[in-house]
């Protein structure tokens, strides 16, 4: 008899971009999202969501620098 738990059929998450598949375009509008996404959690009381927001809107910002420097 197997004492073990029966196995779940576990979804896997959705594939990220490869860095550099989003085009300067779409980095800006993720950009864009991104901070207003930041500034109503922010305007809701949700600290931990602004961060994680502005953290995710920063890393857009810094990859659409990069893309102008290349």
């Amino acid at each position: 008899m197997n004492d073990r738990r029966p196995r779940t059929q576990m979804s896997r998450p959705a594939p990220r971009p490869q860095r550099g598949s989003l085009g300067p375009a779409a980095m800006r509008q993720a950009y864009e999202r991104c901070l207003t996404l930041a500034q109503a959690a922010a305007l809701a009381g949700d600290r931990i969501e602004a961060e994680r927001h502005y953290q995710q809107a920063e890393h857009y910002l810094r990859s659409l620098a990069e893309e102008r420097a290349a």
